[in-house]
């Protein structure tokens, strides 16, 4: 009698235990959105989304530049610049100069920049396109992202598409 007395205690605490870890992780995570969607929730993208159209293989890369402004007064920092596909590339322009192209994570180094953007800084963020970069089986519809990942390490996303022919 008292073996199982002791076995249930003990699966009792163990029970009791993975609950108290549970409710200690889902509180954690619902302090911790607000705080990182904050940061570039304060950046005013112009325009997230660009279509070129028809883009021709035979024509070469196109580009497009996105406009930015950090809206907060406190500063913003970009740690990282990637990209969904090695068909793209990008570079941040801020106060401090010009800096990239960064590609896509997986297909070489991704560095750490750590750009600060200043209250009521505009910058920008230009986008590189090759279409023959998948050959002659890369034709029709694309979808491509950049991704400028924060200290914090919550992402912002802009994007572009293009119907690219041989």
């Amino acid at each position: 009698m008292k073996y199982l007395s002791k076995k249930s205690i003990g699966i009792a605490i163990v029970i009791l235990s993975i609950i108290g870890v549970l409710i200690f992780a889902i509180g954690s995570g619902k302090e911790k959105i607000p705080q990182e969607r904050g940061i570039f929730s304060s950046l005013k993208v112009f325009e997230s989304y660009y279509d070129f159209g028809s883009v021709s293989m035979k024509n070469g890369k196109v580009s497009h530049v996105f406009k930015m402004k950090n809206e907060s007064n406190f500063p913003v920092v970009i740690a990282k610049i990637y990209t969904s596909c090695m068909c793209t590339s990008a570079s941040l322009l801020t106060r401090e100069g010009e800096i990239g192209p960064f590609g896509m994570q997986g297909h070489g180094f991704i560095p750490t920049i750590d750009r600060v953007v200043e209250p009521g800084e505009e910058f920008t963020v230009t986008a590189v396109f090759d279409p023959a970069a998948h050959g002659p089986a890369g034709v029709g519809r694309i979808d491509r992202a950049i991704f400028l990942e924060s200290d914090a390490r919550n992402t912002l996303q802009i994007g572009f598409s293009a119907t690219v022919t041989p």
